[in-house]
């Protein structure tokens, strides 16, 4: 069987994009079963309320993510929401749990990948945002897709 290259999306959580100020991003492996890997070669998956912590024992956890069960799944398959183990390195759980110490800092996840056949997550440190930096950035937002929309319009004409 051919090796599998590349990388491809499987979920991204883009309410964390918007409720947060993103600091430092990290990629981290996540431990699976089989049938979740499946169910997630089908695009299967949801990061909307999920979040990461870190035990006492410094081992790094994303919870409340969803993947449903695997369809084809027989009496062995996983619970939807269970906690999942990431992998990273010492170093890098001790530099997360230095960042999350100052307030207002948390652990997010923000997208679920293959790459090179292997299942990742992209965590990010991240600070929430107040209700008036979220109008400023979606306002800001607007204004680049307006200008953008002027541009085409203009180079349609000219």
């Amino acid at each position: 069987m051919a090796k599998e290259t590349g990388t491809s999306m499987i979920a991204q959580n883009r309410r964390a994009r918007h409720d947060y100020q993103i600091e430092d991003r990290y990629e981290a492996g996540i431990a699976l079963t089989g049938t979740e890997v499946k169910s997630l070669r089908e695009g299967r998956a949801s990061l909307a309320e999920s979040f990461v912590s870190i035990d006492r024992r410094h081992e790094v956890w994303l919870e409340n993510t969803n993947i449903p069960e695997y369809l084809n799944g027989t009496w062995n398959n996983h619970a939807p929401k269970r906690k999942r183990k990431l992998l990273l390195h010492a170093k890098q759980i001790l530099r997360l749990e230095r960042q999350i110490q100052a307030k207002g800092y948390t652990i997010v996840p923000l997208s679920l990948y293959f790459k090179d056949g292997k299942v990742k997550v992209e965590i990010a440190v991240a600070r929430g945002k107040r209700e008036y930096d979220k109008r400023q950035s979606l306002r800001e937002e607007q204004d680049r897709r307006e200008a953008q929309r002027a541009m085409r319009y203009r180079n349609r004409r000219g």
